[in-house]
């Protein structure tokens, strides 16, 4: 009797107990609101509390996100808490297509348990993602199926992919925004082949044409983005959709004509701060700007911070990018003496970001 007692009350706590997870997670996602474009068009908003909702945060394991998520999930749960301590409100992602799909209609299930794991890590956080698409920066990664397939059936491949992301992604309030793709250039020639940007053994940037005939680069971006928009609204009618563009404000205006807002990859050059800032309003097409790329890369951080702080003019959000290694780290390696001029630079940005995060996203 009394072991049947214990083991009626062991039950009844672990019923008491998983409910109260379940109503603790339940409170806390309910915590977690939409964004959506404000009512003046100047910026982003929370539904249903219709407050202000400001991006500032990072691009996250820009090459390996999902690989590193399979091996290290404890890493990427402790990185996300690390930029939200950091002040971080927005997480660039980039989920490689080849992990992502095995052929022009066919999706990895384990690649998209990946990406639900991620959805939630981000849920957990407080951490909203801004997801890029159709990424094959690793070059020994490429699938050769997708690179041998002409422009239309490539398209379609490119479309599926969306369609998938956002049937996966469609029911979580973690996603800010979805990017088409990054820094795309309209056309090419066959012999240029469908990537450049190359950076090592990656290359970031691709094209959508190879053939683009009596096309105009505007008519292959109105196409393509149209295509592209399509895919996602048959799964998703709520999230934004976005691009991420090169300092080339007049190759994109096309493709911003469908897009909820625009996104240009920002580097400020030293002693040109004003320079960069000029460029920025090119982007001022009457929808709200998010610059989805900066860093002291070509400045030190004075200059960065005065971009940043004089930016706010006109952009309403900001995505830097996350070292690998943590602020912790690269603090300790300072205090050492054994940081490199990379770990300092890294440690430049993190301090950066930290320090005027509260004036950027407005709470001083």
């Amino acid at each position: 009797m009394t072991i049947m007692c214990r083991a009626t009350q062991c039950l009844i706590y672990a019923s008491l107990l998983f409910v109260l997870v379940l109503v603790a997670h339940g409170a806390w996602a309910a915590d977690m609101e939409t964004v959506k474009i404000a009512s003046d068009k100047k910026g982003f908003a929370l539904s249903p509390s219709g407050n202000r909702y400001v991006p500032w945060g990072h691009n996250y394991a820009s090459v390996d996100i999902l690989e590193r998520l399979a091996k290290d999930p404890e890493r990427v749960e402790r990185e996300f808490a690390e930029m939200k301590a950091a002040g971080t409100t927005v997480a660039r992602i980039h989920p490689e297509l080849p992990r992502i799909l095995t052929g022009p209609n066919k999706a990895d299930p384990q690649a998209l348990a990946q990406l639900r794991k991620l959805i939630k890590i981000a849920e957990k956080s407080g951490i909203h993602l801004k997801i890029t698409g159709l990424a094959c920066y690793k070059i020994k990664d490429r699938a050769e199926w997708y690179d041998s397939l002409e422009e239309q059936e490539r398209w379609k491949a490119q479309a599926f992919f969306w369609e998938t992301i956002a049937q996966t992604c469609a029911e979580s309030p973690a996603i800010f925004a979805y990017d088409l793709v990054n820094e795309p250039a309209a056309a090419g020639k066959p012999a240029d082949g469908w990537y450049t940007g190359r950076m090592g053994d990656v290359e970031f940037c691709q094209r959508l044409s190879l053939d683009p005939g009596e096309r105009k680069g505007d008519d292959i971006f109105r196409e393509w983005t149209r295509r592209m928009v399509a895919a996602i609204r048959k799964h998703d009618q709520t999230h934004l959709v976005t691009m991420g563009m090169l300092p080339f404000p007049g190759a994109y205006k096309a493709a911003a004509e469908q897009l909820d807002f625009v996104s240009p990859h920002l580097y400020p050059k030293a002693g040109k701060v004003d320079d960069e800032i000029k460029l920025l309003q090119k982007f001022d097409w009457g929808k709200p700007i998010v610059i989805g790329e900066t860093f002291p890369l070509s400045c030190g951080a004075d200059d960065e911070r005065d971009f940043l702080l004089k930016s706010r003019e006109f952009a309403h959000g900001w995505i830097g990018h996350w070292p690998d290694e943590s602020p912790a780290e690269l603090a300790e390696l300072k205090k050492t003496g054994k940081a490199t001029i990379q770990n300092a630079i890294w440690l430049s940005w993190v301090d950066l970001f930290k320090d005027i995060g509260p004036q950027m996203i407005g709470e001083r």
